[in-house]
């Protein structure tokens, strides 16, 4: 590939020369431009024309030298420190304030300052995709290159005042570890700093003695002597000692749940060490490694300069640890959702049948709600609490809610993946094994809601008309009613697709809840409490306790979840959009009451299509939260799983050949044929 390069030498050479102290940025900009790729994702071209200019230097008659003096010219007029010591690590004023910093920018952009380095970086590497190439580049280019550069002993006032400011903003930044090691949150979370030495202490100590060695060699040494840096090795042990000590936090989190802010210092934290680990390279290691952790910064600075006003950017880092949490603690109670063998499969079918009961209850009670004339927020209220205390009483009795499962299964089934161990078809069988009894369980728990809220439901229905000499709901109520169940003339599916979005939801609210019940100690601080103690006995108060600890999540989400259902319909009337909700084992229960109280005797058209709309509305709700909750449980766990067609295809095969073990419980567990091919998976 042949690009001109010796025009832009030239030109430098030529400034150099005349006007040395205002020097045109424009000609780095042009230079970049010719090296940049036409496509960043294709690593030929980006190789071909790394190397045209590497190629260019060496063959140009004193280029590397000009090129050296011209960037070194360029950079000492500028503000250095802070480039090195804040751009790509979060700020320190937390979370909510760069979230809402951030959004602000969107709408009011911030100015640059044009005195800092980080302005001509910005002008310089102008394209969003630039950080992708430059990612590309290997380390052995990146030695070639900055070997090139780095030859004679041209410039050094300009080299050393560079050095002069990484020594600021390694101070700088080891300053800001030991402040980070003694948030009070980050004590709590490992209480062993403060019985020992904190290591976040100590490492400052190492650094300032390091910074004072390598100030006094530089002070005695002459200008163009070659000067040995003091060694660095004990800060370095240091910042692994640190490192530790955040890696033991990530896994403790586990146990002692985590926060927002926690999780926001642990990437702050985990930011300062590593840009430390890097400044200390550029100034004290061997040529090679000096030039490798050039390159690194080069592109952790070009990355940052664009997310570090993004949105997404700061999402991403910090809802990692907290979504691993949630879903983490959501497949912990997903386990139980899952059953393997007859005795769990018929313990299922009893859970889900008396919820059924209380489901036909809710059910009736809504539509006699509906009898009432309303505000719409207080129709909402009534539904809401309707939903939410019939959800909660639904989990205090230990009944299950067949749609309640995906969002927990589909957690267990990432943590699964995570953890999967052997050859990779064994791996996808054993999963296929896991979707087999996750989908009999869901089978059996419909089945179970299903069947015990159509016949309470008309018993109720029919009980009213016995007692009371009217209908449970007019002809015009119970025509409604039929046909917001059909799914090709009504908004049913999109309304169950809903309903599935609140699903996966709650399962988040539930993961969250349980994760803020350790977090913040509720169980403990419930059982320290002054009045609860002059209101029951303590063994009383500690069993109250313990429960609450436990089941927070579970409440916490079922109460949510009504709330969500209670009030979708009323924010689409507010907001004149079609929003609403259909979630099965209510529609079975109104399916049966419409039928009911509509008049005369009704067609078995009408009977089949409603009836079709209820089992489309249940799937819809499966598919909708079950999808939602993997892709995030994977997410959350860094987990690129690769084998969906396999495991589709194990599956297929498995219900072509064996169809019952989908439907009913094996007297074997369940074992699916491992399948000969090839087969490739990510972590």
């Amino acid at each position: 590939m042949h690009i001109k390069f010796y025009d832009l030498f030239l030109n430098m050479q030529d400034q150099l020369e005349t006007m040395p102290a205002d020097l045109d940025e424009q000609l780095l900009i042009e230079l970049v431009n010719r090296i940049r790729p036409a496509n960043t994702e294709n690593s030929e071209e980006i190789q071909e024309k790394f190397q045209a200019f590497l190629h260019a230097l060496l063959i140009t008659p004193n280029a590397a030298n000009t090129l050296q003096s011209f960037v070194l010219c360029l950079i000492s007029q500028y503000k250095q420190t802070s480039l090195y010591a804040d751009t790509g690590i979060l700020s320190l004023d937390g979370f909510w304030s760069q979230l809402f910093q951030r959004l602000g920018a969107h709408f009011l952009p911030l100015i640059n300052d044009q005195s800092q380095l980080q302005d001509l970086l910005r002008r310089i590497f102008h394209q969003r995709s630039d950080k992708y190439w430059l990612d590309d580049i290997e380390d052995q280019q990146w030695q070639q290159l900055f070997r090139l550069l780095n030859q004679g002993h041209r410039n050094q006032d300009d080299k050393k005042l560079i050095r002069q400011e990484i020594i600021k903003a390694i101070t700088v930044l080891s300053y800001r570890v030991s402040g980070i090691g003694l948030y009070p949150e980050f004590i709590n979370a490992h209480p062993e700093l403060t019985e020992y030495e904190s290591p976040f202490l100590v490492q400052n100590r190492e650094i300032n003695d390091f910074i004072v060695q390598y100030k006094n060699l530089h002070q005695s040494a002459d200008k163009f002597e070659a000067v040995i840096p003091p060694d660095a090795s004990q800060a370095l042990v240091m910042i692994d000692q640190c490192r530790n000590v955040s890696h033991k936090i990530r896994r403790a989190t586990k146990r002692i749940g985590v926060s927002v802010s926690l999780t926001y210092l642990l990437s702050l934290l985990e930011q300062c060490l590593d840009r430390i680990e890097l400044l200390l390279n550029l100034i004290v290691e061997e040529d090679d490694v000096r030039y490798s952790a050039m390159g690194e910064l080069l592109v952790d600075i070009t990355t940052a300069l664009y997310s570090e006003r993004s949105v997404r950017s700061l999402l991403a880092t910090n809802s990692e640890l907290m979504a691993l949490q949630v879903t983490e603690n959501a497949s912990k109670t997903g386990e139980h959702y899952v059953s393997t063998d007859k005795a769990g499969f018929l313990e299922m079918y009893k859970s889900a049948a008396g919820a059924g009961v209380i489901i036909a209850t809710m059910a009736t009670l809504k539509v006699l709600a509906a009898r009432l004339t309303l505000a719409p927020l207080m129709q909402a209220f009534i539904n809401s609490m309707n939903y939410s205390l019939g959800f909660m009483l639904i989990h205090v009795l230990h009944f299950t809610v067949a749609t309640k499962q995906p969002a927990m299964t589909a957690a267990a089934l990432a943590s699964t993946v995570q953890h999967r161990k052997g050859s990779k078809m064994a791996q996808i069988a054993e999963l296929a094994a896991l979707i087999i009894n996750i989908i009999r369980t869901q089978f059996i728990a419909i089945l179970g809601n299903i069947s015990i809220a159509i016949p309470v439901a008309a018993l109720i229905a029919f009980m009213w008309d016995a007692a009371l000499h009217e209908p449970l709901m007019n002809h015009a109520k119970a025509s409604k009613m039929l046909h917001d169940l059909n799914p090709f003339t009504s908004l049913a599916i999109p309304h169950a697709a809903i309903a599935g979005v609140c699903l996966f939801l709650s399962g988040l609210i539930a993961g969250y809840f349980d994760n803020m019940a350790v977090y913040r100690k509720v169980g403990p601080r419930l059982q320290a409490h002054a009045k609860l103690k002059k209101w029951m006995s303590q063994e009383r108060l500690d069993r109250f306790a313990a429960y609450i600890e436990r089941n927070l999540g579970a409440l916490a989400g079922n109460f949510l979840f009504g709330v969500m259902l209670g009030s979708m319909g009323t924010i689409g009337y507010i907001l004149g959009l079609p929003l609403d909700i259909r979630h099965i084992a209510f529609a079975s229960a109104n399916f049966i009451q419409g039928l009911m109280n509509v008049n005369g005797s009704p067609e078995i058209g009408l009977i089949i299509v409603s009836f079709l709309g209820v089992l489309l509305i249940g799937l819809t709700n499966l598919f909708v939260s079950f999808t939602l909750t993997i892709i995030v449980a994977l997410r959350a766990r860094r987990v690129r799983f690769e084998q969906w067609k396999p495991l589709a295809k194990l599956v297929m095969t498995h219900f072509l050949t064996r169809p019952s073990d989908f439907f009913w419980p094996p007297k074997q567990p369940v074992e699916v044929e491992e399948q000969s091919g090839p087969a490739k998976g990510h972590h």
